[in-house]
C-alpha cells in the first residue's frame, strides 16, 4: 500500500499557488494530513500539531525541504484542492481494503444526509453532505448539497457517480421520491424506501393496508429478537406484493412490494413500540428485506463516527470547501480504522486513534505494508 501514495502527485496537477511562491507541495500536504486524521487530528491546527511532533517520521516518507507546513497554509491547499480527487483517493483505499467477491456481493448501500454543524453562521448555511454507505461500513462516496438546494437534487447526482447495479439502495422518507426510485433502478439497482407523512397518500394507503388484521396474516412474515441498548429488542417485518389495488403503484418505476416494521423494546419494565412503512423493488423475500432495513443503519452509525470518533460538529472551519474536503479526509481515516490491527481485542475507534497518536510509526508503517 506504500506505493498508494504515489497516487498523491496527481494533486500536483490542482495546485494553482504561483509555483515561486510555493514551499509546500499539495501531495506532502495531503499525504500529512491523511496520516494525522488516522492519528487523532480532526482539524488544520491539530495536523500541523501531529507534523511538529513527528517530523522524523514523517520525513521517511516525504522530503518536507522546508519544514512543517502552518495550518494556514494546510487550509489554503485544502481550499483549491477539488472534493473529486480525494475522493478519487479515497476510493483507492477502499478498492485495496475490498477483499470481498465484488459484484458478486449483494450490498446494500445506505444513502443519508449529514450537516456540518460547526460550519454554520448567522449569515451562512452549514454544509449538509449526503452520503452512501455500504453494509460493511465504508463510505463509497458523497455530494454537498447545494445552498439552494436539498437532498432531493443532491442524491440523484451521487447516484450517477456510484456503480450500484445489483444492489439494494435505501433511504430514509426525504429520498423516497418517484425520480430517484426510477434511478435507481434504470442503473439496475433496487430500492427500498422509508415512508413518512411527506408522501401523503401513499403513506396512509400502505398503513391502512397493514392495520387490517386479515391482510397482515396474508403477508410474509420474519422476526428478530435480540439484546440491544440494555433491553429486548424485537424486530417484526410484514412484505407483501398484493398492491394491485395501489392507486399510485404506476408512479413509482419498478414497484413490487410494500412492508411494515414494528420494533418492540423492553427495558427496565417498560416497553415502547415503533412501526415503520417502505415501499421497494424487491419481490416478496421478507428476509432480504429485513436485511436492507437494517443494513441502512450503518450510514446512520457511519454519521454518528464522525461527530464522536472525529468531533466533526466541532470543528469550526468557515470556509464550506474546505470543510467538504475535511469531511472526506475524516471518512478515509475512518474507513482505514476499521480494519486497521493494533493488537487489541474490541478497542472501539476512538481508543485506536489515541494508541496511533501514541506510537504513529508503528502502525503507519503496518498500514503501508499491507
Amino acid at each position: 500500500m506504500k506505493e498508494t501514495l504515489k497516487y498523491l502527485k496527481m494533486i500536483e496537477v490542482y495546485d494553482t499557488r504561483q509555483p515561486w511562491k510555493v514551499l509546500h507541495s499539495a501531495a506532502e500536504i495531503i499525504g500529512i494530513s491523511f496520516f494525522a486524521m488516522i492519528a487523532n487530528a480532526n482539524d488544520c491546527v491539530n495536523i500541523q500539531h501531529f507534523a511538529e511532533e513527528h517530523e522524523d517520521f514523517l520525513r521517511e516518507y516525504f522530503e518536507l525541504k522546508n519544514g512543517i507546513p502552518s495550518h494556514d497554509t494546510i487550509q489554503r491547499t485544502f481550499s483549491m484542492i477539488p472534493p473529486k480527487v480525494l475522493q478519487d483517493f479515497r476510493n483507492h483505499f477502499n478498492e485495496l481494503l475490498n477483499t470481498d467477491e465484488g459484484d458478486k456481493i449483494r450490498k446494500i448501500l445506505g444513502i443519508d444526509g449529514k450537516t456540518q454543524r460547526g460550519n454554520g453562521r448567522d449569515d451562512q448555511k452549514a454544509n449538509h453532505i449526503v452520503s452512501a454507505v455500504d453494509d460493511t461500513g465504508y463510505c463509497l462516496g458523497e455530494k454537498r448539497v447545494n445552498d439552494k438546494s436539498n437532498e432531493i437534487t443532491a442524491i440523484p447526482e451521487l447516484l450517477d457517480s456510484l456503480n450500484i447495479r445489483g444492489h439494494i439502495v435505501t433511504t430514509d422518507a426525504m429520498g423516497a421520491q418517484k425520480e430517484i426510485a426510477q434511478k435507481i433502478r434504470k442503473k439496475g439497482a433496487d430500492y427500498v424506501l422509508a415512508l413518512k407523512g411527506n408522501q401523503g397518500t401513499l403513506y396512509n394507503d400502505v398503513k391502512l393496508y397493514f392495520s387490517d388484521p386479515d391482510f397482515l396474516a396474508q403477508s410474509s412474515y420474519h422476526k428478530t429478537v435480540e439484546k440491544a441498548r440494555g433491553g429486548i429488542e424485537k424486530l417484526e417485518y410484514w412484505q407483501t406484493e398484493d398492491i394491485g389495488w395501489l392507486t399510485q403503484k404506476p408512479d413509482w418505476y419498478g414497484l413490487k412490494s410494500i412492508c411494515m416494521t414494528r420494533n418492540t423494546i423492553t427495558k427496565k419494565g417498560q416497553t415502547t413500540i415503533e412501526e415503520r412503512y417502505f415501499i421497494s423493488s424487491l419481490k416478496s423475500d421478507v428476509k432480504e428485506m429485513g436485511r436492507a432495513i437494517r443494513g441502512h443503519w450503518m450510514v446512520e452509525s457511519y454519521h454518528w463516527q464522525l461527530d464522536v470518533t472525529f468531533r466533526e460538529d466541532s470543528d469550526r472551519t468557515i470556509n464550506k470547501h474546505v470543510a467538504y474536503n475535511l469531511n472526506i479526509m475524516r471518512k478515509l481515516a475512518l474507513n482505514i480504522l476499521k480494519m486497521l490491527d493494533v493488537g487489541r481485542k474490541n478497542v472501539s475507534l476512538t481508543k485506536k486513534r489515541y494508541i496511533l497518536s501514541c506510537n504513529p510509526k508503528k502502525y503507519i508503517d503496518q498500514l503501508l505494508k499491507i
